[in-house]
């Protein structure tokens, strides 16, 4: 089983709820990739590709124009404006 529990939120609807090896989001600094056991975090995203790799290896992703992440005990709760 994959080590992350993604969740992806946009107003309309939830667009992954599932176990994934990593998540790339687009920071509103810089990029940056979560995997297994980041520490606790909360920041805003910019425009951007939301991505992240399921357990079968091929990478999905989202065109976001803006949001906010949470990562907290390897679950991340990503609310974005796609």
């Amino acid at each position: 089983m994959a080590p992350i529990h993604l969740l992806l939120i946009t107003p309309e609807a939830t667009v992954a709820d599932l176990q994934v090896d990593s998540v790339t989001l687009p920071g509103t600094v810089s990029p940056f990739q979560v995997l297994k056991d980041h520490a606790p975090l909360i920041t805003s995203l910019e425009q951007g590709l939301v991505r992240w790799m399921p357990e079968d290896g091929k990478e999905q992703s989202l065109a976001i124009r803006s949001g906010f992440v949470r990562v907290l005990d390897n679950t991340v709760s990503v609310y974005v404006e796609p």
